[in-house]
């Protein structure tokens, strides 16, 4: 059909659409296959945006977003398509698209977007082929009983080959290879053919329009100066402007100020029917008050029961957050109240550290969403912090039978220990052939156990290996890319935990305890650690007057040491020659004061020492040098 035109976009873009002209669908891909790239043709094709106001990945509304290329948020906006039946009548309908993360790191974010939809465009890079997270996402679509459209992107590159992945991704979906469709998300080429096979494929949304209201809060965000942003799909009944809402977990009641729809910018409406995808403004501050998941009803006429909502996410990898500057510690709990809002998977409880003063542990769902959840704090509410090394969650059981669980180093407990049990992840990793002996050292090398590899075509190796969690938090993902040349991905999920040989390192400074450089690791990498953290701490502390020992120590027993020579005053500058025993007279002064001042004297350890050594370059500053 012809690309509708201003006019034509006012006409299909009603305030109130009926159900059976709506379709809601998000695209779901591996990363970097091309999602932002084909939404922002679907936004071109559709009118929604204008050509003047076009710019690259339009929903990426995030600097950091379009910095590194990738989708951190699902972004929601609405757009109208006329399909032509039989006859040749256009038949106006309205799309809501949700454009989703790629990295196995945002999957709760794709999670929740499949719960607002009917159905799911599955996109392939035609050059690159189906990958680990392509998979992930597939299966939760499937789980979410969603219509799959299966899609081959990128077919514009020399590179390409269309045919070969086509039959491959026909295979997964079960399908006819004519069924995929092949598109440009650059060029716009077949486009059109996918938006109206969205509409013909995709079921209208089921709801009853004469039930209490149910609208689902998918996402919130926080705006400075209109509070709140709360999105919602609604499933039964209708929302419209002035009338008061109750959120049914919360029980806090508020006045609807604006109701409406994203287009991709905020358009107010006269209310959200079923099916709908808009956005709720009620001017609330506190944060507290919309909770993703939560059900939104009609305070005067509310609804029996609430909807399922979402299962909570479960943090993978725990770091602490701490202010460099010990006053921006209220700043610091207000902007991780605000970030929670546009991010459910974020869970922080406050800590104290001898060494940092008071912080937050923050758990995480993996080491990107740590990386981008630090970046967004320090950008957005100009922060200056210190993360931690990130550690798993462990359980150690006593001799005596009790449970301690282990979030952080300092908390693992002295004294007899039964067993130390760790998370395990079932990996699955997608490879050329040619690299599959460096990947199968690489994983060895982390303790992982192999349980199956499948050749899914001559050239691509399917591997699915059991891995400790705390194993793969910190470099396996680059170590992967490095030793494929990148052409490796991967993807994980929890499958429980495992009895493993796991002791705590404590590195002690003149003896005392630093506990922010503490860590837990597997016995034989013990000593490794020591090694690699007491070098870097003999580069980092400044030279004192007395003579500092840097230890590493496994209970009571030292691993490593390093020494910081104390600086001294050349004493013996003054005497040219003489008898001997005035020179020894002054250097035992010497070494007199340097013990008394060693007794009394405290090592203060800089904060930039701090951020170097927890920084999670494993080279000492001597490696560098050399």
């Amino acid at each position: 059909m012809p690309i509708p035109g201003p006019a034509l976009t006012a006409r299909i873009q009603p305030n109130a659409t009926a159900p059976e002209l709506i379709r809601n669908f998000c695209i779901i891909a591996h990363i970097d296959h091309g999602k932002s790239t084909l939404a922002d043709r679907m936004l071109q094709l559709t009118g929604v945006v204008q050509s003047r106001d076009m710019r690259a990945q339009y929903l990426d509304r995030m600097d950091i977003e379009r910095e590194r290329g990738i989708t951190i948020k699902s972004q929601a906006v609405r757009m109208p398509w006329a399909l032509a039946d039989e006859a040749g009548v256009l038949t106006p309908h309205a799309l809501n698209m949700i454009d989703t993360p790629g990295h196995v790191d945002f999957t709760y974010e794709v999670s929740r977007s499949l719960a607002a939809c009917e159905g799911a465009v599955l996109l392939v890079d035609a050059a690159q082929g189906i990958e680990a997270q392509t998979l992930a996402n597939l299966y939760l679509a499937m789980e979410n009983e969603l219509e799959i459209i299966p899609v081959l992107n990128k077919i514009d590159l020399p590179a390409a080959q269309p045919e070969k992945y086509g039959e491959e991704l026909a295979k997964l979906v079960g399908c006819e290879p004519e069924d995929v469709l092949k598109v440009s998300g650059k060029t716009g080429v077949g486009v059109e053919p996918l938006l109206d096979r969205i509409v013909q494929r995709v079921p209208a949304p089921t709801g009853d329009p004469n039930a209490p209201a149910r609208a689902m809060i998918f996402d919130s965000v926080y705006d400075t100066y209109r509070g709140v942003v709360t999105y919602v799909r609604v499933i039964d009944g209708d929302l419209n402007p002035r009338e008061k809402i109750a959120m049914m977990s919360t029980k806090a009641t508020h006045e609807l100020l604006e109701i409406g729809v994203s287009s991709p910018e905020p358009h107010a409406t006269k209310g959200l029917g079923v099916g709908e995808v808009g956005y709720l403004i009620t001017g609330v501050k506190d944060v507290r008050q919309s909770k993703v998941g939560d059900t939104v009803t009609n305070a005067a006429k509310p609804a029996a029961t609430a909807l399922a909502g979402y299962s909570d996410p479960k943090p993978m990898v725990f770091s602490g957050l701490y202010p460099i500057d010990g006053s921006d510690y209220p700043v610091l709990r207000d902007a991780l109240d605000k970030l929670k809002l546009s991010d459910a998977a974020l869970n922080y409880e406050p800590e104290t550290s001898v060494a940092l003063g008071f912080g937050f542990r923050v758990g995480f769902l993996g080491l990107l969403h740590l990386e981008i959840v630090r970046e967004r704090l320090e950008r957005e509410f100009n922060l200056e912090l210190i993360s931690t090394a990130p550690n798993v969650v462990y359980e150690v059981t006593m001799e005596d039978g009790t449970k301690v669980e282990v979030t952080n180093p300092s908390e693992f407990p002295g004294g007899k220990i039964k067993e130390v049990r760790e998370p395990v992840v079932k990996a699955t990793i997608l490879t050329p052939s040619e690299f599959v002996g460096a990947v199968m050292e690489l994983a060895q090398s982390k303790r992982g156990e192999l349980q199956g590899m499948d050749y899914l075509s001559e050239e691509r190796v399917e591997l699915r290996y059991h891995l400790p969690l705390g194993e793969i938090v910190f470099d396996f993902f680059d170590q992967l890319k490095s030793k494929t040349r990148g052409y490796a991905s991967l993807d994980y999920d929890t499958t429980g935990d495992q009895v493993a040989d796991l002791v705590k390192v404590d590195i002690l400074l003149q003896g005392e305890h630093v506990d922010a450089f503490s860590s837990i690791a597997h016995r034989d990498k013990a000593y490794s650690y020591g090694v690699m953290m007491t070098a870097k701490l003999k580069e980092l502390i400044p030279r004192q007057q007395f003579e500092v020992p840097i230890q590493a120590a496994i209970g009571a027993r030292v691993i490593a040491r390093e020494t910081i020579r104390a600086m001294r005053k050349d004493v013996l500058a003054k005497c040219y020659g003489g008898d001997i025993s005035r020179k020894r007279k002054l250097l035992e002064k010497q070494k007199e004061g340097k013990k008394r001042m060693k007794n009394i004297g405290s090592v203060e350890v800089p904060k930039e020492a701090f951020i170097a050594a927890l920084s999670s370059d494993s080279d000492t500053p001597k490696d560098k040098k050399k």
